[in-house]
């Protein structure tokens, strides 16, 4: 084997960790090239949002059910940071791993009967619950501030380092959502990876192969949670002001669109599917208006002509495109 060889099959057999190493250096630089705050302040919501949709990949796209509710989950970190910290001076750190846990219960508690349901009566039950938890946002205003919102909610901070700033803030969500970029990379290699793809392709065949399909949805349905939790928090903290129209269904539904849009069963899509949703307003003014009709359009076309997500199909279609090249050249 040649040196050229040798570095093919390093790149190929590292690829995964090569990809995560050049998006870090691309963030780490970015905001030496990009200074405006407004800017900075939407590629951290980019990253917030893309929290949300890795853990709600794994659960639709890796484990073949579906949700309409983790707005529900991102709104309970939310409002769980806000209240332990305004409410009950607790360190704004502990409360995000304090809230994330008890997130993490609840999902418990409500996953081991919901997810009995499948289809349509399981998107329907989370959509439910999603309702539920807004309209309790909206009715509680001696806790929640109802439809006026939450403010005074305090920034992140280590020690005397406050977190108070875009670039900063840059730094740390980034990180955060690097850390959880890595864990579901690493999760879906992994044996209970292989079960939820088992899980996804044939229930009943999965069963018979060993996978505990119903212990496996629970769990995917739980992390999911957590993860949809850390990233409320974070919205929470980052913005010190939170309302019930950041956690509606059309929020949930802008969840699942960015799930589908980048890819079912794509990690990296995940990333691509929460940069693309959230910029569409940024880059029309006339999706501010519209911007919930848009975003149904989207999926509608993007689930009849690339089923399986933009960047896989796209992917997808050009190696396919690639191989009838290759094939189309040696034959003649």
């Amino acid at each position: 084997m040649n040196n050229k060889e040798r570095i093919i099959y390093f790149i190929s057999l590292h690829r995964t960790g090569l990809w995560v190493i050049v998006l870090s250096l691309i963030l780490l630089l970015y905001p030496l090239f990009e200074q405006n705050p407004y800017t900075l302040g939407l590629t951290n919501l980019i990253a917030i949002n893309a929290i949300v949709v890795l853990g709600l990949n794994l659960f639709i796209g890796y484990s073949g059910q579906i949700s309409l509710g983790h707005a529900a989950f991102f709104g309970l970190g939310a409002y769980g940071s806000a209240v332990a910290t305004v409410y009950f001076s607790v360190p704004a750190w502990p409360a995000l791993i304090l809230v994330a846990a008890l997130v993490s219960l609840v999902a418990l508690v409500i996953g081991i009967p919901i997810l009995r349901l499948s289809g349509h009566y399981l998107a329907m039950a989370t959509l439910g619950m999603n309702f539920v938890f807004h309209t309790i946002l909206l009715q509680w205003d001696e806790v929640t501030g109802g439809p006026s919102g939450f403010a005074g909610i305090p920034s992140l901070t280590i020690g005397s380092f406050a977190f108070d700033n875009e670039v900063r803030l840059h730094y740390l969500i980034w990180s955060v959502t690097l850390l959880c970029l890595l864990l579901c990379l690493n999760l879906v290699r992994s044996g209970v990876g292989r079960g939820m793809a088992a899980l996804a392709g044939d229930e009943v065949a999965a069963a018979a192969l060993g996978v505990n399909t119903r212990q496996t949805k629970v769990k995917v349905f739980v992390l999911s949670a957590v993860l949809a939790s850390v990233a409320g928090s974070l919205f929470a903290h980052t913005y010190t002001f939170i309302s019930p129209d950041s956690f509606d269904i059309f929020v949930a539904t802008d969840f699942v669109i960015m799930v589908v849009v980048g890819g079912m069963g794509s990690i990296w899509g995940s990333l691509f599917g929460a940069g693309l949703i959230s910029m569409l307003p940024e880059w029309m003014d006339l999706f501010q208006t519209y911007k919930d009709f848009v975003h149904g359009a989207i999926l509608v076309l993007v689930l009849m002509f690339l089923p399986q997500g933009l960047v896989t199909g796209l992917i997808d279609n050009a190696r396919i495109r690639l191989a009838l090249r290759k094939r189309h050249h040696a034959e003649h």
